[in-house]
């Protein structure tokens, strides 16, 4: 079909040279695939090369504690996405001898890996013939064949899925895979793509009905909840600090945190004063309370916007299990902490020079 032969040729003269594309190697590719979930390449990039370093087998990664896969997932964000990467490469490794399943149903059954991912692995690795239908699949197929179905709706992915799979040639998989892939996230894009160029601009319906602004088409729309965080940054009379593991199900799982006292609104000097006296706080002699106002942040996520506010407080005893500041940058933080804890240790290197 004409359609695959020019999308191909688009591929073969405008693709990126990235590096999971030069193997068939299913532990890279798995590896790649889920870094890449809710991932721009560009931010993702990195990390891949930073864990094929440090783990160059699923076997290394398997045997990896999970504080230093969280350690080096920091700042890529959705956290389960790596709390499920490392259970899948111990399931991998101590139940299937370090080999990934051979085919698409049977990389389902993997934890992390759902239908784009499971088609993405079997066919890159294993040539399957298996459609991927991913937000850049959907966007250039719903334009070029003029489709306003909901695509928030089930039934219009395995209507994209099956256009896609008739589209697709059986011989070469793999290829038309990338290709249409590689197409939404250069040629297609959501946002005024540059149409004139386009090699499919003489047919694409959306182009021609002036609707290409139009499609995709999805009527779901994502409810935010906003929260409101207040970290302590507790200092001792030996410089020490405290911190604690987010252990409850949620955002940021089996991530560090300083002390939290969440509130339904932004919190005022006077409320947070009384709550850290009279509860977190109460058995310590508070010294100082500074509100780090220049420090507050608005850390939008997926669902939720949380509202962060930082405050400074020094008591006159010792921590119980304080942590001195020097080593806070080993646990694996949000990144909107860490930039914190990198933040605070210049302002302090540069007190220190001024002396």
């Amino acid at each position: 079909m004409n359609f695959h032969n020019l999308l191909i040729n688009w591929y073969l003269q405008n693709k990126r040279d990235l590096p999971w594309r030069n193997t068939t190697n299913s532990y890279h590719i798995w590896l790649s695939e889920i870094m890449l979930q809710q991932t721009r390449v560009a931010q993702g990039m990195p990390y891949f090369f930073a864990f094929t370093k440090e783990f160059p087998t699923v076997f290394d990664l398997a045997n990896a504690d999970e504080e230093q896969v969280l350690k080096l997932w920091q700042g890529l964000g959705y956290y389960s996405r790596a709390r499920n990467l490392h259970k899948t490469a111990q399931f991998v490794a101590n139940e299937l001898n370090g080999v990934f399943p051979l085919s698409y149903k049977e990389l389902l059954k993997l934890k992390g890996v759902g239908e784009y991912t499971a088609a993405a692995i079997a066919s890159f690795s294993y040539n399957e013939a298996v459609p991927v239908v991913d937000g850049n699949v959907f966007r250039v197929l719903s334009r070029y064949f003029d489709i306003e179905s909901d695509i928030a709706l089930p039934a219009t992915k395995k209507e994209f899925t099956a256009l896609a799979n008739e589209l697709m040639p059986k011989d070469n998989p793999a290829i038309f895979n990338q290709a249409i892939m590689e197409f939404g996230a250069l040629q297609c894009v959501p946002k005024n793509p540059d149409c004139a160029v386009c090699v499919f601009n003489s047919s694409c319906a959306a182009l021609q009905k002036k609707k290409v602004n139009l499609l995709p088409f999805k009527s779901k729309k994502l409810k935010v909840t906003n929260r409101f965080f207040n970290y302590l940054i507790i200092e001792d009379v030996f410089g020490d600090t405290l911190i604690q593991k987010r252990t409850a199900k949620g955002i940021w799982h089996n991530l560090y945190e300083f002390p939290l006292l969440e509130t339904a609104e932004i919190a005022g000097f006077d409320f947070v004063s009384n709550a850290v006296q009279k509860d977190i706080l109460s058995l310590y002699t508070i010294i100082s309370m500074e509100d780090c106002r220049e420090s507050t942040i608005v850390h939008k996520l997926s669902h939720q916007h949380l509202h962060i506010q930082f405050w400074k407080i020094k008591i006159k005893e010792k921590l119980q299990n304080g942590v001195n500041l020097t080593d806070l940058k080993v646990f694996p933080f949000p990144i909107v902490l860490y930039n914190f804890i990198e933040k605070e240790e210049i302002n302090s290197q540069k007190n220190v020079s001024l002396r």
